[in-house]
């Protein structure tokens, strides 16, 4: 039996060795959850006759990595599929941010399986990957335009891929980076609860934060970003990620006071203020933002209704079948639908407030609050005439390494034009909270000199009135093959091209086996429509191997 190769632990930096199990308890590639001391939790595991013991939950939610998904040296998350390696415990694919503990395993002369774990460590579920601080003899200077997911991360990780020169993160929003994906359970937080860092973290690694401030050009021939406060940024290298901002549609009254998107943690607050017991509200959309919206305000409101011009939501990810289940999980939850309508005039009082919306079918739905989930747009205004090339839609082409067409200037999360693993063969710009948080990392190993090629698979997630709904994957499909029980919401769906091959799945109940098909397209490896009905315990497991 070999082991992890460990230099010899002293003796105050880790606990007494504690006797798991013995070692021919544990089989080739299992993964086991222990309990030491009753306070750390550790996922052991055996691999190619190596044993390794790294935290036995993902940071990002907690999910128990014991059920989740082990390929070469590295375990992805059973619910929302972030990577772990498991001789760093470093996170390498996303969502999340902090990285697993990883604690010392020796094998004794009787066989008994030995943990030690590091003083600093004990009750943690996550750590902070080793980074370094500025060197100011190091006269560089990277940018990173963006205060979102993408941007958060590339900050970080070019501090821990050993980048020592001057570093800027420039934020349009006045919050530090926040957890976007909870805005709408903001209500009650305060805000430095909902940062991913805070302000003594930034200052500790000498990431300089620029709050409040936008970017309003850039001039690639000098290296300047000039900022809305009137600072001339030089840079050496930048990273820009800029994100989405909501589309008003052109409707009559869309100005309105009362007529609201949501993109940030200030128009969450802003809309949660407005809502009470009598609110009628109007969410108009098929987006997730309009359904998580609708959902989430149910409960706290008057009434809600649904408007939107397809016949279900999530219909590009999920499909026509799961689209109206989840229309009958808003229905039985007193979600009111209007699906195929469409909103053609939003009728305001004398005060300008909005009391009703007029739909396609010449119908009046009252309405108090209207919130819109009817598009985005990419914040790519100020790169014009930047010789940077910029698509009819906003969106900027990146290559395999995140780079654009111009020397120096990095583009990654919502406004890239990336490419993917899977479903096609085509650049595509995707809109997801995981993926951006990915290109971050890429960009910034990139920035830093290293070869870190895209190998991004898109993970959807959602959880509606308590059911969550899950997708891997991208691309045209032709056929949906559902194994399992809509009704009961404990399903698999197999989504297939024309050319028979599964080009995503998608699952509710039915963890982990979302997780092990973006691990099979991780491996560049296919599933075809033949293979489906022969899946051993409805598991894409024996496929990876």
């Amino acid at each position: 039996m070999s082991t992890t190769k460990t230099v010899k632990p002293e003796k105050c930096e880790y606990t007494d060795p504690v006797a798991v199990c013995h070692k021919s308890d544990l089989q080739e590639n299992e993964m086991r959850l222990v309990e030491i001391n009753g306070s750390t939790s550790i996922l052991l595991v055996k691999q190619n006759d190596i044993l390794r013991a790294v935290g036995a939950h993902c940071p990002h939610r907690g999910a128990p990595l014991s059920k989740g998904v082990l390929s070469r040296n590295q375990v992805r998350c059973p619910w929302h599929g972030a990577c772990f390696n498991l001789e760093t415990g470093d996170i390498e694919n996303f969502p999340g941010l902090d990285s697993l503990p990883c604690h010392q395993v020796d094998v004794d002369s009787r066989g008994q399986v030995l943990v030690r774990i590091k003083r600093t460590d004990l009750g943690k579920k996550q750590v902070i990957k080793k980074m370094v601080r500025r060197n100011w003899q190091d006269q560089r200077c990277f940018v990173v335009v963006g205060g979102g997911p993408s941007g958060a991360v590339c900050v970080e990780t070019l501090r821990q891929e050993g980048f020592t020169g001057r570093l800027i993160l420039v934020c349009r929003e006045k919050h530090l980076p926040y957890d976007r994906v909870e805005i709408m359970n903001s209500f009650n937080k305060n805000t430095n609860h909902l940062c991913l860092r805070n302000e003594k973290f930034y200052k500790d690694y000498n990431i300089e934060v620029c709050l409040g401030v936008s970017a309003e050009k850039l001039d690639t021939f000098r290296n300047i970003l000039y900022c809305s406060n009137g600072k001339r940024l030089q840079y050496d290298k930048i990273y820009i990620a800029t994100g989405y901002s909501a589309i008003r549609p052109d409707i009559p009254g869309v100005e309105l006071a009362n007529v609201r998107t949501i993109r940030d943690i200030g128009d969450a607050r802003s809309v949660l203020k407005m809502v009470g017991k009598t609110t009628q509200v109007v969410c108009l959309g098929s987006s997730f933002m309009a359904v998580e919206a609708a959902a989430n305000l149910v409960s706290k409101a008057g009434s809600v209704t649904l408007v939107a011009r397809q016949n279900v939501p999530f219909k590009t990810t999920l499909g026509d079948l799961i689209g109206k289940r989840i229309l009958q999980l808003l229905e039985e939850n007193n979600v009111k639908l209007r699906m195929s309508s469409g909103i053609t005039q939003i009728l305001a009082n004398h005060h300008g407030e909005v009391t009703a919306v007029q739909l396609l079918d010449k119908s009046r739905i009252p309405c108090d609050l209207l919130i819109l989930g009817t598009g985005c747009q990419c914040n790519t205004s100020f790169l014009q005439d930047s010789g940077v090339k910029i698509n009819p839609n906003g969106s900027v082409d990146v290559n395999d390494f995140l780079q654009t067409n111009v020397l120096n200037v990095y583009v990654g999360g919502d406004i890239a034009d990336a490419y993917i693993l899977g479903g096609t063969t085509d650049r595509v710009n995707i809109s997801h909270y995981g993926l951006a948080q990915y290109h971050g990392r890429i960009a910034a190993m990139n920035m830093c000199g290293h070869i870190a090629k895209l190998e991004a698979i898109p993970f959807f997630y959602t959880v509606i009135f308590g059911k969550a709904f899950r997708s891997a994957g991208f691309g045209s499909y032709k056929d949906v093959i559902i194994d399992g029980s809509l009704t009961d919401l404990q399903f698999v769906a197999y989504f297939v091209n024309d050319k028979d091959k599964v080009i995503s799945v998608a699952s509710c109940g039915r963890d982990p086996i979302v997780a092990q098909f973006a691990e099979l397209i991780s491996q560049h490896k296919d599933l075809g429509r033949c293979q489906i009905a022969n899946l051993k315990n409805n598991s894409i497991k024996y496929l990876m191997h």
